[in-house]
C-alpha cells in the first residue's frame, strides 16, 4: 500500500495505491455500492460496506471517489476533496 497526496489548486487529490490483482473494469463502479442483501458477489471480496461508506462520507464533503488501474499492477483508489471543505 502506498499513499500519495497532491495539491491541485482548489482541490486535494489523495491516492491509495495497492499492488494486488486489480479490479476488472466492469466492477469499478459497483464496488462503491452497498450490497443490500449482504450476500457476496462473485469476483468481489468483502460484504460491500466499506467502500460504500467511504463514498458516502466523501460525498458529504462535496468530494468524489473512484478507482483507476495502477500501471504498476493493482488499483489506485482516488479521493478528491475541495479545499474549502465543501462549504
Amino acid at each position: 500500500m502506498c499513499i500519495r497526496d497532491r495539491d491541485e489548486g482548489e482541490t486535494y487529490r489523495i491516492e491509495f495505491r495497492d499492488y494486488g490483482d486489480g479490479i476488472p473494469d466492469g466492477m469499478k463502479e459497483r464496488i462503491f455500492e452497498r450490497l443490500e442483501s449482504g450476500k457476496k458477489v462473485e469476483g468481489m471480496k468483502g460484504t460491500g460496506v466499506g467502500l460504500a461508506l467511504v463514498k458516502k462520507i466523501v460525498k458529504m464533503h462535496d468530494g468524489d471517489v473512484w478507482v483507476e488501474d495502477n500501471p504498476e499492477g493493482g488499483a489506485i483508489f482516488v479521493v478528491r476533496l475541495k479545499k474549502d471543505g465543501g462549504s
